[in-house]
């Protein structure tokens, strides 16, 4: 197998953007306000856990990942876990915003405070919490704590969501392989960070797996989340745009909010692009552009959400690192676009891929 280089967007200054605004349910704006302002005034630990024995059952919190809600993928797949669990358990969960060039600090403060509220879960959306999770379960014992996409944290109150991107990756590159007239497919990692290479990765190996002509040409929006990899349509527009002048006609973008930008331009140059995280093909806000999402290689991200809400309602918290694999059903590839069965050998093929995973006979890649 040939071996590809990664290229990098050069840095560039851009404008900054609005600052986000937090978002809350109209309960937690209140409770969350109470909390910070005790905070400003300084508190005792025995207070702390105090307030935290006698706050119960108000339901999980989410604090959202840089594109926050909206995203049409990684953020919005956690919301609907936290509306199943609201429905399930009668909670009355909260979900707030992350703000633009926020600190650990500042993430600290937020979910500290929801945990004082009495939110129990508490989760955070996203590797980038590791620290600021770390900080609060270790402040709130008797609250659990969730992180997604992250399993660096030891803590007997902290559950690692984590998922194997690789694999659902994987099958979309096999879908791709089937799909593409040219040879040649294209990816776009939002940032360069250990977990984007996990589905550059698999994405790679299914391409190659499938056919080792294909050719895979390769860009990441930026170096680091605070640049804007996550949260730039534009940037993934761009991207998007100068792969597919290099003759690709299938995009698998793995960028958040960014990846809108990169099914946009595939869709004006009548390309397929591939989704990430969520069912693209059925998010309102990109229905003009899902005849050409040919896929979406999804997390489900949702049901990790839930299943935390209900380990805690239950009285069993999870702890320590739960795993959404292919087998586990936590990863896999959508055929919801029609034209996903009609190209021929395309659903065969991801599913004899399906189950080579699963038993074992093929191993995916977690690094490029």
């Amino acid at each position: 197998m040939p071996t590809m280089r990664r290229t990098r967007t050069s840095p560039r200054t851009s404008r900054p953007t609005a600052r986000r605004t937090p978002r809350l349910t109209a309960v937690a704006v209140v409770v969350t306000g109470l909390a910070l302002t005790a905070t400003a005034c300084g508190g005792t630990s025995a207070d702390q856990a105090k307030n935290e024995a006698k706050n119960k059952h108000l339901g999980l919190a989410l604090s959202y990942d840089v594109g926050g809600r909206g995203d049409q993928s990684f953020n919005d797949a956690a919301y609907s876990g936290m509306v199943k669990a609201d429905k399930a358990f009668g909670y009355k969960s909260a979900a707030q915003e992350p703000t633009e060039g926020e600190t650990d600090a500042d993430k600290v403060a937020r979910l500290t405070s929801l945990a004082r509220s009495g939110y129990n879960p508490v989760i955070g959306v996203g590797f980038a919490y590791a620290p600021a999770v770390k900080a609060a379960a270790a402040k709130y014992p008797k609250t659990t704590f969730g992180i997604i996409d992250d399993s660096t944290i030891h803590a007997k109150n902290v559950a690692d969501l984590v998922f194997s991107e690789e694999q659902g990756s994987y099958l979309a590159g096999v879908a791709a392989a089937k799909a593409t007239r040219t040879k040649t497919v294209g990816f776009v990692g939002g940032v360069d960070v250990p977990l984007i290479h996990k589905f550059e990765a698999g994405y790679v190996q299914g391409v190659h797996d499938t056919d080792p002509k294909v050719k895979v040409v390769k860009q990441y929006l930026t170096e680091t989340a605070q640049e804007g990899g996550f949260s730039s349509p534009d940037k993934g527009r761009t991207a998007a745009e100068g792969e597919l002048e290099k003759g690709a006609d299938v995009v698998y973008h793995a960028a958040g909010l960014s990846g809108q930008g990169v099914i946009e331009a595939c869709a004006k140059a009548k390309k397929f692009a591939i989704g990430v995280d969520s069912d693209q093909y059925k998010q309102k806000p990109l229905a003009p552009y899902k005849d050409y999402i040919l896929t979406s290689a999804t997390k489900d991200v949702g049901r990790a959400v839930y299943e935390l809400a209900k380990s805690v309602h239950d009285g069993k918290p999870l702890s320590g690192v739960t795993r959404f694999d292919l087998k586990a059903g936590g990863v896999g590839v959508t055929d919801t676009n029609p034209e996903y069965g009609r190209i021929p050998g395309l659903a065969a093929a991801v599913e004899k891929a399906k189950q080579g995973i699963i038993d074992g006979s093929i191993t995916v890649a977690t690094k490029p």
